[in-house]
């Protein structure tokens, strides 16, 4: 378990489901979207459990902020890019 800190909220990153890298708001300012999935656990239910097992909120991020983000989930060190945009091409 890791905790980012994005000016005044502390993001648990197990909780972390999406990250949207290049969106943008309404204005047009550049923003980074983080999808948030918390277990919700109904209280003396066990054995009625429903099929929404979570809480799912998008906190939006711009400015600076996005800025951090941004690299954060673009970096290496942090995830794994399956597709990574600098592929070296053979030519036959």
């Amino acid at each position: 378990m890791a905790f980012i800190k994005i000016q005044n909220v502390v993001i648990n990153t197990s909780y972390v489901a999406v990250v949207r890298l290049d969106n943008q708001t309404g204005s047009g300012e550049k923003s980074v979207s983080v999808l948030i999935a918390t277990p919700k656990f109904p209280l003396l239910q066990w054995d009625n459990i429903s099929q929404n097992l979570y809480h799912y909120e998008w906190i939006e991020f711009t400015g600076q902020a996005a800025n951090a983000l941004q690299d954060y989930f673009s970096s290496c060190n942090n995830v794994i890019d399956l597709l990574p945009q600098y592929q070296e091409i053979s030519i036959v």
